[in-house]
C-alpha cells in the first residue's frame, strides 16, 4: 500500500495541482485510462469545494489530500477544516451508492458533491463540526492484473 499526502492553502490555483497529482498517481496505480478524466474531475470538484469552504470559514487552514493505492483500489480523500452544515453533522457518515436520488436534499444541494457521486466508483462523505472528509475510489490494476 502506497500513500501520498498533499496539503495546500485555500487558493483556487492549487486545485489544478491537486488534479494533476491525482491523475498521475491514478495512472501509476493502474486506473484504466478511460477513468482518468473522472478521477481528475472528481478530485477537482472535491478540492474546489474545500477551497471555497476554507475561504469563507478558515482561510489560513490547509486542505489535506491523501491518495492511496490499497487492495486493487485507487482512493482519494480530501479533508477540509471548515465547519459543515448543522444538518449534515447530525447525519454522520453518509455513503453515496444510491443512484436513484433517495439521499437527503441537504447534501445533494451541493452541486460539487453530486458531480463527485456521478464520477467516482465509490464515494463516502464524513461531515463533522471540524470539517468535511470526502473519500472517493476507483478500481485499479494490481501487478498488471485487473482487481478481483
Amino acid at each position: 500500500m502506497a500513500t501520498v499526502e498533499l496539503t495546500f492553502s485555500a487558493l483556487p490555483a492549487h486545485v489544478r495541482t491537486a488534479r494533476l497529482v491525482a491523475t498521475a498517481i491514478a495512472r501509476r496505480t493502474g486506473v484504466e485510462e478511460s477513468l482518468l478524466d473522472e478521477v481528475r474531475l472528481a478530485v477537482g470538484e472535491a478540492c474546489s469545494r474545500a477551497v471555497e469552504a476554507h475561504r469563507l470559514h478558515c482561510p489560513d487552514e490547509p486542505i489535506r489530500i491523501e491518495l492511496r493505492d490499497d487492495l486493487g483500489r485507487f482512493e482519494v480523500t480530501v479533508t477540509d477544516a471548515a465547519p459543515s452544515d448543522e444538518l449534515e453533522q447530525d447525519r454522520g457518515m453518509l455513503r453515496f451508492d444510491d443512484p436513484l436520488g433517495q439521499l437527503p436534499d441537504t447534501l445533494m444541494s451541493g452541486f460539487g458533491i453530486a458531480v463527485i457521486v456521478g464520477l467516482a466508483d465509490d464515494v463516502q462523505v464524513y461531515p463533522s463540526q471540524k470539517g468535511m472528509r470526502i473519500r472517493m475510489s476507483w478500481p485499479a490494476m494490481t501487478n498488471g492484473l485487473p482487481p478481483g
